[in-house]
């Protein structure tokens, strides 16, 4: 298993768990612990971010190495969630933004599907790294800055 993927995979599952138990703290109206967990969620979840990005500047991402006739499939779905976890993003910026400012009431309207998405994001994330990681080998890494530079 390759070391930061699977960390940082781990990470995002977590940020999920965290907010599924987030989730039913407040249903409970356990608010403090709600709010620690969420907490705890969004780390979780800029942990991923930072690792995610400086694995894709430094080292690179990897390309799919399964068989070919799955590929356009892969990438289908590879494009799915990168869309759902960049909207998932936004909308927990925005969603904890609106908690810290105390705006209550919004954060109630768009907490719930702020947290749906982000569920499907994990399970998503979760996929590619099987995908890419587990059910078969990965094929080539080239890191962003090698790209560029050509070097």
């Amino acid at each position: 298993m390759p070391f930061l993927p699977t960390i940082s995979t781990f990470l995002i599952l977590l940020s999920a768990i965290l907010v599924a138990f987030g989730w039913r703290l407040i249903i409970k109206g356990k608010s403090s612990a709600h709010k620690k967990t969420m907490i705890a969620a969004a780390a979780s979840a800029l942990l991923f971010f930072i690792i995610y990005v400086s694995r894709t500047v430094f080292v690179g991402n990897t390309d799919f190495g399964g068989p070919d006739e799955l590929r356009i499939y892969y990438t289908i779905f590879l494009i799915f969630h990168i869309i759902l976890a960049t909207t998932g993003a936004v909308f927990g910026v925005v969603t904890i933004t609106l908690a810290f400012k105390r705006k209550i009431a919004v954060h109630r309207k768009i907490g719930p599907v702020t947290s749906i998405i982000w569920f499907f994001t994990a399970i998503t994330g979760l996929m590619v790294y099987l995908l890419l990681y587990i059910l078969y080998e990965g094929g080539e890494t080239t890191s962003m800055i090698k790209a560029i530079l050509g070097t």
